[in-house]
C-alpha cells in the first residue's frame, strides 16, 4: 500500500480527460494535476522547448512526494519520454505505448488512423511502435493543429459548424484509406470525440490516449502493490500556470463536475 498521490501533467486542459478516467478507475487515489495553461499548446514547439517545458512541469510535480507521474500529453510522451525516464527515479508513464497497444489489438483490417499535434506526428513514434507490433499495418497520420485551441475554447459540440468543418478536412484522408481504428493522439481530442465519431462513422473504433494512459497507471501501481488504502476517498488538487478563473470555467467540461476552490496558480518558470 502506498498513500502518496499520483501526479499528472499536460500542456493545458487536455490531461483532465486522463484525470477523469483515472479517478473513475482508482477512486481511492489522491491526484495532483498541473496544466501548463500559459504555454499551451506544446505541439507547435521545437523539441528542445518541449523538453525544457516538460522538465519544469516534472520539477514542479516532484515538489510533492509522488509515487508516479502520468505524462498526459502525447507531445511530451512522444518527444521527451526517454529524457524524463532517465532523469527521474519514480515511474514515469506516458500515453503513447498503451495507446499503440490498444490500436493494434483493435484493428481488424490493419489500417490505423492517427491524429495528433504537429510535434507528435513529426516524431513518427506511433508509426514505429505500431509497425514493431504489426509490420503489415498501414498507418495514416494527420497533424490537427486547430483541435487543441478549439477544445481549449469549448468548441467541441456536434452542430458547431466550425469544429465540424475542421474535423471533416482533417479526417478525410483517414476515411479515404478505410481505417477501422483511429488513435486520438492528444488528450484534448476526447472532448471532440462525438464530432470525430460522427465524421468517421460507427464502424471505426476510437482509441482514447488519456484513458489508455490511466489504465497503464493502474496496471503499474497494481504490479508494484502501490495502491492506496481501499477505504480512502481520493482527493484531486489542480495547479495551472495561467488564469485560475479560465481553468475553472472550462475544467467542468473536461471533468464533468466543478472544481471551484480546488485550483491554484503556480509560476512554472521558477522550476
Amino acid at each position: 500500500m502506498d498513500r502518496r498521490p499520483i501526479g499528472i501533467f499536460d500542456s493545458g486542459l487536455g490531461g483532465l480527460t486522463a484525470v477523469r478516467e483515472l479517478t473513475a478507475l482508482l477512486p481511492g487515489e489522491d491526484v495532483i494535476y498541473f496544466g501548463d495553461t500559459s504555454r499551451v499548446p506544446y505541439g507547435s514547439r521545437s523539441r528542445d522547448t518541449i523538453i525544457q517545458y516538460a522538465r519544469q512541469d516534472v520539477a514542479f510535480l516532484r515538489s510533492f512526494d509522488l509515487k508516479a507521474i502520468l505524462i498526459a500529453c502525447n507531445t511530451v510522451s512522444s518527444t521527451a519520454m526517454e529524457v524524463l525516464e532517465a532523469e527521474n527515479s519514480i515511474p514515469m508513464i506516458g500515453v503513447v505505448a498503451p495507446s499503440v497497444q490498444a490500436a493494434v489489438q483493435s484493428s481488424r483490417n490493419g489500417v490505423i488512423g492517427l491524429i495528433g499535434t504537429q510535434a507528435t506526428i513529426r516524431t513518427g513514434i506511433y508509426i514505429r511502435r505500431i509497425k514493431a507490433l504489426r509490420p503489415d499495418a498501414e498507418i495514416v497520420d494527420v497533424a490537427c493543429p486547430l483541435f487543441v485551441p478549439l477544445a481549449e475554447n469549448g468548441r467541441v459540440e456536434p452542430g458547431d459548424i466550425v469544429v465540424e468543418t475542421v474535423a471533416r478536412e482533417y479526417l478525410a484522408p483517414i476515411k479515404q484509406a478505410g481505417a477501422d481504428t483511429l488513435v486520438l493522439g492528444c488528450t484534448h481530442y476526447p472532448l471532440l470525440q462525438r464530432v470525430i465519431a460522427n465524421e468517421m462513422g460507427p464502424q471505426v473504433t476510437l482509441v482514447n490516449s488519456g484513458a489508455e494512459g490511466a489504465r497503464a497507471v493502474r496496471r503499474r501501481l497494481m504490479e508494484r502493490d502501490a495502491l492506496n488504502d481501499p477505504g480512502h476517498v481520493g482527493v484531486c488538487r489542480y495547479y495551472v500556470s495561467d488564469s485560475v478563473g479560465s481553468f475553472v470555467n472550462l475544467a467542468s467540461v473536461f471533468l464533468g463536475h466543478d472544481v471551484t476552490g480546488e485550483v491554484a496558480r503556480v509560476d512554472i518558470t521558477r522550476y
